[in-house]
């Protein structure tokens, strides 16, 4: 009997531990995604923060994410936003980032989000790119959202153009809006993925 509930007591642990405090339908999100210019995407962003250079024939997308405020704060957990390449893979390796919140927004990347596509396989690319059994490499960041009140957030992705685009590990020009996925995911506290939202693409 002991054996019993201590079975049901993990059980009912784990399902605690990864139930999502609440889903994305209460957050309304809205997006948008469209390229610009470089002086469109420094207005775009303000005075506060500064646009990806770019030259030749690299692009810039500048995308909008907003939400409305969730029924709970985020509490140790985090929104990260990615804007993936479907066709490679890859994210974007610079961002220009504009958001309510002193230091509510990072750019990077996180071992835990490797998660996010074993949950998610419409979400490949969300983490490192495998290389052998066990080694990994990083294909471009992500924006992370360490504050809910971060709303509306505006980005500007830098997409380079190269000659040898095959050797890069980020996503580059030329590339068309219908070739991305922009998506929200709400990782909890403990590295839980609670849920992915596919916003664009």
């Amino acid at each position: 009997m002991a054996i019993i509930l201590a079975v049901m007591a993990v059980v009912a642990w784990r399902w605690w531990q990864n139930h999502p405090p609440y889903g994305p339908e209460a957050l309304a999100i809205t997006s948008s995604l469209r390229f610009v210019s470089y002086e469109e995407a420094q207005a775009a962003l303000g005075e506060e923060a500064h646009a990806p250079l770019a030259s030749g024939r690299d692009e810039l997308m500048l995308g909008r994410v907003s939400w409305q405020a969730p029924p709970n704060p985020l509490d140790g957990g985090y929104f990260a936003i990615f804007l993936i390449d479907k066709r490679t893979k890859h994210k974007p390796g610079t961002f220009g980032v504009s958001a309510p919140g002193e230091g509510a927004v990072s750019v990077g990347s996180a071992g835990v989000e490797n998660k996010i596509a074993q949950r998610y396989p419409w979400m490949e690319g969300a983490g490192f790119i495998k290389v052998g059994e066990t080694g990994g490499r990083t294909n471009g960041n992500r924006l992370g959202v360490a504050d809910e009140k971060a709303s509306p957030l505006t980005f500007v992705a830098h997409f380079p153009y190269l000659k040898n685009p095959s050797r890069e590990t980020i996503a580059t020009a030329p590339v068309a809006k219908s070739d991305l996925l922009l998506a929200l995911v709400y990782m909890g506290p403990d590295g839980q993925v609670y849920w992915a939202q596919r916003l664009q693409g």
